[in-house]
């Protein structure tokens, strides 16, 4: 007797399984300390919530997440979309995959800029993420349940149903979601880092926004930085040798002189 896993169950739960995985490598090479954006002392001295916090809070929204998606999938199903996607051309299939980035992008810009603009947002709500003064990789899914909701669950559900894409699609493009968050949110600056070669969008761009400098700034996130670009909340940074070893995001002169 065959036993076959439905794409709908795939997408909902091998991109939580990519976290964890993901996350638990970035562990292992986080103990290289001349690649860390702070040092572990930093790590432990200016982070405001214990990491088992931190897992909890992710494990919870997580189980947010699977919940929707599987909503989602229920109400969307249809048989013949990933029959269809078999014989959909590439071009096609990454016309909808970077539909969805961009929406995606569009979405967390907008929600998480607002949620620093508005200051009841901020004090109770997304302030809770920044805790993480000093990010690490598990912790990059660490926010108040209704942030999550509303950036991470909300945001995927519209990136999903406007770009048109499958649950089979859905699989690749959540994972691939999960990965770059992670990655951005990692504290190290890897010479072997493919997304560095593809995305302005970095580990080093997002620790500049965790930082008390570039809280006004850097919102763009998990993809490109255009929308802080046209709206001018873009912090150029520079990577300069730490003392102690390591490195740092610095803000370039013109933003160090405001």
């Amino acid at each position: 007797m065959e036993y076959t896993v439905s794409d709908e169950l795939l997408g909902t739960f091998v991109p939580i399984v990519v976290y964890w995985v993901y996350s638990g490598i970035y562990i292992v090479v986080g103990s290289l300390d001349n690649y860390r954006l702070h040092s572990r002392k930093e790590e432990d001295d200016k982070n405001l919530v214990s990491k088992t916090t931190v897992v909890k809070g992710v494990i919870l929204q997580q189980v947010v997440q699977a919940v929707v998606a599987i909503f989602l999938f229920t109400i969307t199903g249809d048989s013949s979309g990933d029959s269809a996607d078999s014989s959909t051309s590439v071009l096609v299939l990454a016309r909808k995959f970077m539909t969805a980035m961009m929406i995606l992008d569009t979405w967390q810009y907008f929600m998480h800029r607002y949620m620093h603009i508005n200051k009841f947002l901020y004090k109770h709500v997304h302030s809770q993420h920044h805790r993480l003064v000093v990010p690490y990789a598990f912790g990059a899914l660490y926010n108040h349940p209704l942030e999550g909701l509303l950036l991470d669950t909300v945001g995927g559900a519209i990136s999903f149903l406007l770009s048109g894409m499958s649950p089979r699609m859905s699989i690749f493009f959540f994972s691939f979601a999960t990965i770059k968050t992670v990655d951005d949110h990692c504290g190290l600056w890897l010479p072997f880092n493919i997304f560095h070669v593809f995305f302005s969008n970095n580990a080093a761009y997002h620790d500049v926004h965790h930082q008390f400098y570039g809280s006004k700034y850097n919102f763009s996130q998990p993809f490109f930085v255009a929308w802080d670009r046209i709206l001018g909340t873009h912090m150029p940074y520079t990577l300069e040798q730490r003392k102690g070893g390591g490195l740092e995001a610095r803000p370039t002169k013109e933003y160090k002189e405001n």
